[in-house]
Order: C-alpha cells, then structure tokens, then sequence
C-alpha cells in the first residue's frame, strides 16, 4: 500500500510546491514595484558597489561590499535597480525551492509548506525583494546543507566556504561546519582524514584573497579595507539586551509562526535529530546575542541577520506544525484545514503589513517628486544623504561626494566644494549618520533651491491594521552652490 501511495503524494507535493514558489515569485515581483527602494540604506549602496565595479574594480572584493554579492550582482546592476532587486526575488524563490528539495529528502510531511513556512518569515519576506546580501547567503547556505544531507561532503564544503564572501556570519558557520566534519565519526574516515578535510572550508577565503591581490596587488587588502566601525573594542552602533532577539522573534519568524517553531525545535533537540539546522539557529543565535550584547565588529542588532538562516528556520518550523497538524487531524481534517488556513492567512497579514510599516523604504516616493519638481537637474558635484538620490538620478561615485561621519572633516570640505554643487539631503538620514542639517550647508555656502515636507503613508490598503503613528514625517531640501 505504501508504495502505490507514494508516488501520488509526492507528485501531488511537488505540484503544490510549484504553485507555492508561482506564488512567491508574483508577491515578490509586487514589492518590487510597490516599494523601489531598500528598508535601509544597506540595500541601496550594495547595489552601486555592483553598478560601478565595472569602474572601480577594487569593489568586487571590498569587505563590505561582500564580493560573492558585488560579483552576482555586478551584471544586473547594469540593466538597473529593478532589475538587480527582481534578481533577489529569484534568489529567494531558488532558496525556497532547495528548502523544500531537502524537506523531501529528510522525509518530512507536507514538504511543500516549507514554502510558506520560509516566505512568511517576517525578515525573510522584507528581504526577498531588495538588494541586501543575507537572501545570497541563505541561498549558498541550504544548498550546501542539501550537498550535505546528499552525502556529497567535499561540494558542500566548497559551497560552505563561500559563506563569508557573502556575509559576515560566514565566518562563524564555516567554524561550525568544521565542527559537524570533525564529530561525524559515522562518516567512515579516521579523525585524520576528517581534519585533513577541513583544507576545502578555506578555499573561499583563499579565492578571496588571491582575487584581491590581482586587483590591488595588497597582500594584506582584506585587512587594510576591514571597515572602521567593524572593530571588537568599539560599540559603533551601541549594545543590546542579551535578550534582544528574543523579544524580536515574531520580526524575524513572524509572529504566527512562533508556535510551530517552538515545537519543531523541542522534537529536535528531544530527539537529537537534525542537528545541523538546529545547530546553525542556535549557533547564529548565541553569536548574535554576545555581538549585540557587547557592540562588538559592528553589530546593530537587526532582525534580518537571521535571514542567513532562514532555510534551517523554516524545516524546524515544518516539523513543529506536523507534529501539531497531525495532533489536530486525528481529532478533525477540516478542523485542521481551517486552522491551517486561518494562520498562514494571518501569517502573510502580519508579515506583509510588516514590510509595509518600514519607513525608510517610503522615501523614494519623495525623492522622485523632489527630482521631477527640478527638470534639470546636475549631477556632476552631488551631495546626497541617501543611496536612492544617487541611484535615481544615475550620478556615478567621480560624482557623488563622499560623505562620512567626522562632522569637523565634512564642513571643511564642504566649504572647499567648487560652484555647481547640489546638494540633495533629507531631515532623518542626514542629521542623524552625518551630524549635518541644511543650515550647516547654508553656513558652507549654499544656498536652497527647494524644500518640501512629506507625510509618507504605506502602500497596502488600511485592512491591514498599520500600527498608530505609521506616518512617517520628512521634509527634503536641495541646495545649490
């Protein structure tokens, strides 16, 4: 009985996983539309390190541009920012697609869910449509756990040491991944073989660095680019609560996921069964915590870290909910259908109306209309306060000054900046990265040519309950010199 049941199911699975992923795909390419700009600044300087590798080749491996990003992404950047944002939307729909292939591989019921289960991730979702490096990585990474789970051992360590040419975090799962190979004493090979192994988690870095060499012939060029605020002994961005994530778990899960999550991760530990997704959660978890906690290298204390591993998340997530699905249908099937329904329902609400409430994202509406309100508008000396001007008005980096964060530095070379700057600079971003208002520029010489206040509203229609105060309040100005 069993094997002529097989087959349908799994066709009948495979059929539901493909109009899972055609759902994705269509949401995905929507928030491409209805949001053209990233929810952080991040999203939109990566894609101008892709667009101007192609003249700036020292980019393609800049530390924090993330050169296995830069180097994707280099291409699309070309054919412009919808376009690098829909190759996001295919990257995600390809992490989905292995999440479920390697659901089915394990065995699990319903692989097909694991679809949803991924998507609603609150994080995930906001991510799947911009040009932020965490969707790459959590692509290389379920790849190479699939390789993994295939017994294909040495490609899924080469694809591991990719890890951190896409993301910091790489760095402290490449360390994990050495662990799994140094206790999978079920593998055959004797403890030296397993540590001899080992060599194929350094061929990324190795690629890296020889990359690096050939194009600023800098031996020590990762080093001399790390970034400033990246440091162990400097809080850049200030320190957290070690129970930060904790209280933030519906933004990175989602809120109605919780609960399968919980369960999922209970089986597992319990059973001690797949430990290398619960591993990498968890693992990504502590670092994240200690990082946060501490200020260390950098570390803002975003939800969106865990989008790296969103893949793991969502195959422990299916193994809770079957595990409560199948308490449920054996009492009801429709019960269980309902209450299936009800909660991804709620989950894609939630997840939607929480990419919606992100207010930065809502400034590129204003800045097109500060753009078309001055037809000619120059480019050659532009001093922007947000990627999206620069993108928007196509300038290139010989064109946009370079702003940083020593307030005493700026002004004295902004009173050096010759006739014909323009100045494009916002009330939020501008204050408070770079410590500096319209009247600085005025003190500096120029003089204002528009200004205009925005109450910026979300795109989604009021059934989706935005929080109160979802207003976002900015006034825009561009000045001349």
């Amino acid at each position: 009985m069993t094997n002529e049941t097989a087959p349908p199911r799994r066709l009948s699975d495979a059929r539901a996983a493909a109009l899972w992923l055609l759902a994705a795909l269509i949401v995905g390419a929507a928030l491409v539309a209805l949001y053209p700009d990233s929810y952080q600044q991040d999203g939109g300087t990566h894609f101008l390190y892709a667009r101007d590798s192609w003249r700036e080749p020292w980019r393609l491996v800049d530390v924090w541009g993330r050169p296995l990003f830069t180097l994707l992404y280099a291409v699309p950047a070309l054919a412009g920012y919808p376009v690098a944002k829909m190759l996001t939307v295919l990257i995600c729909i390809a992490t989905a697609y292995q999440t479920w292939r390697l659901a089915v591989a394990m065995g699990l019921e319903r692989a097909s869910l694991v679809i949803p289960l991924l998507f609603l991730q609150s994080s995930y979702l906001l991510l799947s449509s911009e040009t932020m490096t965490e969707p790459l990585f959590a692509l290389v990474f379920v790849s190479a756990l699939r390789l993994r789970h295939a017994h294909f051992d040495g490609a899924a360590m080469f694809l591991a040491s990719l890890l951190p040419l896409a993301r910091p975090e790489g760095f402290f799962i490449v360390a994990l991944w050495g662990l799994w190979v140094l206790l999978a004493r079920d593998s055959g090979q004797s403890p030296v073989r397993r540590a001899l192994a080992l060599r194929t988690l350094g061929v990324g870095m190795l690629a890296w660095w020889l990359l690096a060499l050939a194009i600023t012939h800098d031996p020590l060029w990762i080093l001399h680019n790390w970034p400033r605020n990246w440091s162990p002994s400097e809080a850049a961005y200030g320190h957290g609560s070690p129970f930060d994530y904790i209280r933030r778990s519906a933004e990175i899960l989602g809120g109605w996921l919780l609960a399968p999550f919980a369960v999922g991760l209970g089986i597992l530990l319990a059973k001690r069964r797949a430990s290398d997704l619960t591993s990498s959660v968890l693992f990504i978890l502590v670092v994240h915590t200690v990082l946060w906690s501490f200020g260390l290298f950098g570390s803002a204390g975003y939800p969106r870290y865990f989008v790296c591993v969103a893949p793991a998340s969502a195959l422990i997530m299916l193994v809770g909910w079957n595990a409560i699905a199948d308490a449920i249908a054996k009492r009801s099937r429709a019960l269980y259908l309902a209450i299936a329904t009800t909660v991804l329902a709620a989950a894609l609400q939630s997840a939607l109306r929480y990419v919606d409430d992100m207010p930065w994202s809502r400034d590129t509406w204003a800045i097109r209309e500060m753009i078309e309100a001055v037809p000619k508008f120059p480019v050659d000396h532009l001093i922007a306060s947000q990627a999206d001007m620069c993108i928007r008005l196509a300038c290139t980096n010989d064109g946009w000054f370079p702003l940083s964060s020593d307030t005493a530095e700026m002004l004295k070379r902004l009173r050096a900046t010759p006739p014909g700057t323009v100045v494009f600079w916002d009330t939020d971003l501008g204050p408070s990265w770079y410590k500096l208002g319209a009247a600085d520029f005025e003190a500096a010489g120029f003089h204002p040519v528009l200004s205009r206040s925005f109450a910026l509203a979300g795109r989604l229609p009021r059934f989706f309950w935005h929080k109160p105060g979802s207003i976002r309040e900015q006034t825009f100005t561009i000045l001349a010199k």
